[in-house]
């Protein structure tokens, strides 16, 4: 009886054109996967799912210029040089904003000197969120923060330009839920770069955390 694993060599030439075969065919597969994915880059193919760090790419963001409370005109390039947190709202909210807002208060208090973190709130509403109104409802914090509106198509620029969602509620109970809104803190570090995020879902400690990080 033959040893199988002394093939004679009218064995051997079978197996090793089998094997040549086999290697022949993984190549053309090998080849066929690399021209698929050249052809997907060159279409565009889909992204990974954003994280908080894909926030900083390039295009997110940008200068704008608004009004104040006082109706004086306010360019994004004064924001320079210091870290500042950013959030869009408005004025009639009933639950949501003024608890981000109460909330970004108490914990640039809590991390150290307020005036080392400037807390931005920008209308989402310009309709009825005029320079007066934006204004007196930033002096209800009892701590600086920048109360920021302009016209419908200015705010409207500003939202995409920062990924902002806000639509009418058609649910609405006519109690300050008229407009749902993303309800995130955009956090933004001295060069202008975006740093985070604060979620309603973060707890204290974490926030509190995200903010000191941007002070170092």
């Amino acid at each position: 009886m033959q040893d199988d694993r002394t093939p004679d060599a009218g064995q051997q030439a079978p197996r090793t054109s089998l094997r040549t075969i086999r290697a022949w065919l993984w190549a053309f597969v090998a080849l066929a996967l690399a021209g698929a994915a050249v052809l997907l880059i060159g279409r565009g193919g889909p992204a990974s799912p954003p994280t908080v760090q894909s926030h900083a790419q390039p295009g997110f963001g940008g200068p704008f210029t608004l009004s104040d409370g006082e109706g004086k005109s306010f360019s994004s390039s004064r924001l320079a040089g210091k870290p500042y947190a950013l959030f869009f709202g408005f004025t009639r909210c009933g639950d949501v904003c003024p608890t981000t807002l109460g909330r970004l208060v108490k914990l640039r208090d809590q991390a150290g000197d307020r005036s080392a973190l400037n807390i931005l709130f920008i209308t989402i509403d310009p309709a009825n969120d005029g320079p007066k109104e934006v204004g007196q409802y930033a002096e209800l914090f009892n701590s600086p923060i920048v109360g920021l509106t302009g016209s419908a198509e200015q705010i409207a620029a500003v939202k995409k330009q920062y990924g902002i969602h806000a639509e009418p509620n058609p649910h609405s109970s006519g109690h300050g839920d008229a407009i749902t809104h993303t309800g995130s803190v955009l956090l933004f570090d001295a060069r202008g770069a975006v740093a985070g995020t604060i979620a309603a879902d973060d707890t204290d400690a974490e926030a509190l955390e995200k903010i000191r990080r941007l002070l170092v």
